[in-house]
C-alpha cells in the first residue's frame, strides 16, 4: 500500500529527533532513520540539505537495485 496523504504528497517529517544509522562497512556518507513508516536517507557531510524520503516500498526497490548493481557505475 502507497503510503500517501490524501492530496498525492508525501508528509513533512520532523527528522529532529531521528536516529540516523550509518553503515557498518565502508566509509559511505548516506545516514538513514525509520520514522513513521517511512524511510529516510540524507548525506553525513551535510545534514542540513532535506533527506529524501522513501516509502517501503519504494525503498525495498533501491536496496534490490542496489544489491543488483542497478547503480553501479562500470
Amino acid at each position: 500500500m502507497e503510503q500517501r496523504l490524501a492530496d498525492g504528497t508525501r508528509p513533512e517529517l520532523d527528522l529532529t529527533g531521528a536516529a540516523w544509522q550509518s553503515s557498518s562497512q565502508g566509509m559511505g556518507d548516506v545516514q538513514v532513520a525509520f520514522v513513521e513508516g517511512w524511510i529516510a536517507m540524507r548525506n553525513r557531510r551535510t545534514p542540513d540539505v532535506p533527506a529524501l524520503v522513501f516509502t517501503p516500498a519504494e525503498w525495498r526497490g533501491f536496496v534490490l537495485g542496489a544489491r543488483d548493481g542497478e547503480f553501479d557505475l562500470t
